[in-house]
């Protein structure tokens, strides 16, 4: 079984936490234990709890293996920007080693551990370093969130090209439809069908409030391994 899984976005505001949400759902339903990990996290709100993410804290909620919060976002930046903004405007540098040595824990405790990334694939989390680095670094298969909009189609072509270019393995992608009046979204999926060298795990269609809905039926896992 694959023991973990990148999540990946062909930029920001695609849906890479509503894909992220979708698969744990459908791995948990099969009876595996599941962690969902969001490494590096900007915009986040101050609680009583302390810092806290949206889409990290629905990770949280989607998995079955009861992980606390620092665990599943360890670097919390308030900055709703770029992670290197962010982290330089909280003070904080991202240590690869930290996020390896939660990664490691995590696939420890569970059968499956869904990373998920920030922003595109090239996101800067320092100005001389971008997440991707970590990524290669741990060999991660990874999954690519396409948002179905004008613009896509280069916007995922270019992003699976540089995947593959960094040696890593793109397991497959998900059509996430953002926008309910985009034109032409058959001819759109039949091109990235086409283009993308990787299977289709599912099309997610245009969901009022999915983030709060169970949308793990719209992901084949026959595709990956688990």
């Amino acid at each position: 079984m694959m023991k973990a899984l990148f999540i990946a976005g062909t930029d920001t505001e695609v849906g890479k936490t509503v894909v992220s949400k979708a698969i744990l759902s459908a791995v948990g339903d099969q009876g595996h234990a599941t962690i969902g990990y969001k490494p590096v996290a900007a915009g986040c709100e101050q609680t009583e709890n302390g810092w806290r993410n949206s889409d990290a804290l629905h990770l949280q909620q989607a998995a079955t293996v009861n992980v606390d919060y620092d665990l599943v976002n360890p670097y919390a930046m308030s900055l709703p920007a770029s992670p290197h903004i962010a982290a330089l405007a909280d003070g904080v540098s991202v240590d690869y080693e930290k996020l390896s040595s939660v990664l490691k824990q995590h696939k420890e405790n569970s059968d499956f551990v869904l990373v998920e990334g920030a922003g595109g694939w090239r996101v800067p989390v320092s100005e001389d370093d971008c997440l991707s680095t970590w990524v290669k670094q741990e060999a991660l298969p990874v999954v690519l969130v396409v948002g179905i909009k004008l613009g896509c189609l280069s916007h995922a072509m270019l992003t699976a090209e540089a995947i593959k270019a960094d040696g890593l393995e793109l397991v497959g992608w998900v059509a996430n439809r953002i926008n309910p009046g985009v034109e032409h979204y058959a001819d759109i999926i039949k091109m990235l069908e086409h283009k993308m060298g990787a299977p289709k795990l599912g099309e997610i269609p245009y969901v009022p409030g999915c983030k709060q809905r169970n949308i793990g039926k719209y992901i084949n896992l026959d595709v990956l391994d688990v």
